[in-house]
């Protein structure tokens, strides 16, 4: 969540959370992070069971505008855009006038009528403009910050700090001979400068239930925009009944089950029938895609429903990546995707999470975290928040390759980041 949130929040979150006065290194940071992205230990090949990754642009070069109700998304490279709001959705629009200039992408598109004229910078926690303009309408000026994958850290020398973390999650990942895997780690309590690290963050493997994260705030953005209402209730059939993990498939159909209940279940069991009959609801795979493409997040897709072994079969399948776990779980914290309050909600139903074998196993009992879980035969993820006061953090923890050592390196990875947030000879900082 944004800095001006967390100490409204923080009596849904656990204990008050402490934020270091750094705002004066924030400025200093934006200048000194424009040409710099996560610290990394990157560097794997393609293996069984990981998709490459698709070409994408340098982080400097995507980014998106997040303002109320909407995103403006930029690809400097590609000479593209997309607004994305309650209103509407253009779509990825090709803008071959984009002027790029001294970090900054400008220029205008028109379609359908309406006019999009933008000035966004290619730097994270920047503010950019957009101005919206119709026919017969004043214009409408939206502002807001600007996010980026990762976004820069707000105080680079506390940052420094976190840097040690990647060479002991990289000795973790050369351990999993079986499983390639990768981390990424993004504070969010300000304690290490809000910096990101990353080992492997780019690996591809098959999203399994991490997908159903994108479903779930794809559903709580049309709360927001107010299209739908949690109350609501959807049908479901004997026909939208699939196996796995989840918990209506033991109830008696046809039944009207609430959205409240649908996404509730989606995360706390993993529902795999909840997830199927949202995509339904929500239309398809095509508005979560475009969700994921509205924030820029290139290695994740929906492609194929859940349980479906027939689409897996046709080569249809659902992938994401470390990097793009905690871009989507950073903005949500930081409210740049959803309401304060569906914000809450969704972090609510991940601190209910019920298949707890991996990060919540890993670390002493008691320690708050809010999670969701991945399994295949050839994939193991886990990946969410850990609510320790003070010291949040967004995590990511992702493998391929057998899912029973993959297990065990997501614990191991697990562990090795929180014995690094409470040790104060590595990882603390004094305050």
């Amino acid at each position: 969540m944004r800095k001006s949130d967390k100490k409204r929040s923080s009596s849904l979150l656990g204990a008050p959370v402490r934020v270091p006065l750094k705002w004066l290194a924030a400025t200093v940071a934006l200048a000194v992070v424009a040409t710099t992205g996560p610290a990394t230990a990157d560097g794997q090949g393609h293996e069984p069971g990981v998709e490459p990754t698709p070409e994408r642009a340098p982080t400097s070069e995507v980014s998106w505008l997040s303002f109320p109700g909407g995103v403006f998304a930029v690809d400097s490279l590609g000479h593209t855009v997309r607004y994305r709001a309650c209103d509407g959705d253009t779509g990825r629009v090709a803008d071959p006038g984009m002027r790029v200039a001294a970090g900054v992408a400008s220029g205008a598109v028109v379609v359908g009528g309406t006019a999009y004229r933008y000035r966004v910078p290619l730097v994270g926690r920047a503010e950019g403009t957009l101005e919206v303009i119709q026919r017969h309408r004043s214009p409408t000026t939206l502002t807001g910050v600007v996010v980026t994958s990762p976004q820069p850290p707000t105080d680079p020398i506390a940052g420094a700090r976190l840097f040690p973390l990647s060479g002991q999650l990289a000795r973790v990942v050369a351990d999993a001979s079986l499983n390639p895997a990768g981390a990424t780690v993004r504070d969010l309590s300000g304690r290490y400068g809000d910096q990101q690290i990353a080992v492997n963050g780019s690996l591809r493997p098959k999203a399994a239930s991490v997908i159903k994260l994108w479903i779930l705030v794809e559903l709580l953005r049309r709360v927001d925009c107010g299209q739908v209402a949690l109350y609501d209730g959807v049908l479901v059939t004997p026909e939208d009944v699939v196996g796995g993990t989840g918990q209506l498939q033991f109830e008696t159909f046809p039944q009207v089950v609430t959205l409240h209940r649908l996404a509730r279940y989606l995360i706390k069991y993993s529902d795999n029938v909840a997830a199927n009959v949202l995509i339904t609801y929500l239309g398809g795979f095509a508005p979560v895609n475009a969700l994921i493409d509205s924030m820029n997040q290139r290695s994740t897709i929906l492609a194929r429903r859940m349980l479906d072994s027939a689409a897996a079969q046709r080569g249809e399948e659902n992938y994401t990546s470390p990097d793009d776990v905690v871009s989507l779980l950073g903005a949500v914290w930081d409210g740049e995707i959803l309401t304060p309050a569906s914000r809450d909600l969704m972090i609510g139903f991940m601190r209910e999470q019920t298949l707890n074998t991996k990060i919540p196993a890993a670390l002493p009992p008691g320690v708050p975290v809010a999670h969701k879980t991945g399994d295949l035969p050839d994939a193991s993820h886990d990946v969410g928040y850990y609510l320790i006061p003070g010291t949040e953090t967004a995590v990511a923890f992702l493998t391929a390759g057998p899912m029973a050592t993959g297990d065990e390196a997501v614990r191991r990875m697990a562990r090795t980041v929180y014995d690094f947030l409470v040790t104060p000879s590595e990882g603390a900082v004094e305050e």
